[in-house]
């Protein structure tokens, strides 16, 4: 297992500064996603560690040497891409063991590395198909195994699941995990998808505009947002944010309720719920409206189970709450948390 150091690193493409000047710290064995929009700078950040893209000015170093400008192959690195990057004209066998032909290796030992990553992700079966025999799951499969037989210290991962559809990304995001805790490899891994992320990494790294908002664990970026960019990016719908005055106030949706589903004696922040109108998803319906005192008049959502009774009349006043232990608060000029230990040392 490795860790990875990146110190004040800055990427520049001309006149266009992609990351202003970025530490960041993986752990050994852990697996840490970066997470973001497009354009976050995220796949810079993993390219530059990975050695395919040269940082502007910075130090990136891995298990405590310097790699900053060393070229991939020298980096003790695997890297899984977003189209797989498999050769078309070789069998499965034979895409997995390209790096063991290249690094000089023969015979025997090369037999055993493939069978032995194959079996690690299940794909023993398919080792004398094409690629184009296959299907996207399986391709990735080959792809994850192709990077295993390296031996890597670190691997990245550049989101290698976006290809799937979305049945077969669920699956492959459970499969994806256990594997990696089986193998215990230091794992990078960026997406767009906070789902994904949510339910892949040890901890994930927000970042918006080339920099860091906040790292910390699932439930800690979750629960206890940083800021007003990463509550309403993390979460389905997100954060209700609405003003009062200097600041504003955040709440989930599924903790914002109708006054007489809070539990018994809790102690409640009461909210007057203006519902226009009713999504049904299966399971939870999502409520939208506008709130009003104690806040100023903004849009908001609740969600709650949909076997719970709810009727109302469009846009009249009704009674709803959230659990003041649920509140957070932002600064309105800054976007900062407000009186919370959520932060981006996580």
């Amino acid at each position: 297992m490795a860790s990875v150091h990146v110190s004040n690193i800055v990427k520049r493409f001309g006149a266009e500064t992609i990351i202003p000047g970025l530490d960041l710290e993986v752990r050994d064995g852990e697996f840490l996603v970066l997470l973001g929009p497009s354009g976050c700078g995220k796949s810079t950040l993993l390219r530059m560690i990975a050695g395919l893209e040269v940082p502007t000015s910075g130090r990136i170093a891995i298990s405590g040497r310097d790699v900053t400008h060393m070229q991939p192959k020298d980096r003790d690195i695997a890297m899984v891409f977003q189209n797989y990057a498999l050769y078309p004209h070789l069998t499965i066998y034979e895409n997995i063991a390209f790096p063991l032909r290249v690094r000089g290796m023969r015979g025997a030992q090369v037999d055993e590395k493939v069978r032995w990553a194959a079996s690690l992700v299940q794909i023993e079966n398919l080792l004398d198909r094409k690629p184009r025999q296959t299907s996207g799951g399986q391709r990735q499969r080959t792809a994850l195994a192709r990077s295993l037989v390296r031996d890597p210290s670190v691997f990245l991962l550049d989101e290698p699941l976006s290809n799937l559809d979305a049945k077969l990304r669920h699956s492959a995001r459970e499969e994806l995990r256990t594997f990696q805790e089986k193998v215990g490899l230091t794992s990078i891994y960026v997406t767009h998808d906070q789902v994904e992320a949510m339910g892949l990494g040890d901890r994930i790294v927000i970042m918006n505009g080339g920099v860091i908002r906040q790292i910390g664990t699932p439930e800690q970026i979750y629960h206890e947002p940083a800021d007003s960019f990463v509550a309403t990016f993390i979460g389905s719908p997100p954060m209700n944010l609405v003003p009062q005055g200097d600041r504003q106030v955040g709440f989930r949706p599924e903790n914002f309720v109708p006054k007489s589903q809070t539990p018994a004696g809790a102690d409640v922040l009461d909210v007057e719920f203006r519902p226009h109108r009713v999504e049904f998803l299966g399971s939870d319906c999502l409520i939208y409206g506008m709130v009003g005192n104690p806040f100023e008049p903004a849009a908001a959502v609740s969600r709650i189970p949909s076997t719970m009774a709810f009727s109302f009349e469009r846009d009249a006043a009704m009674p709803f709450a959230v659990e003041t232990r649920h509140v957070r608060q932002f600064d309105l000029k800054t976007g900062l948390a407000i009186g919370s230990g959520a932060g981006i040392d996580g």
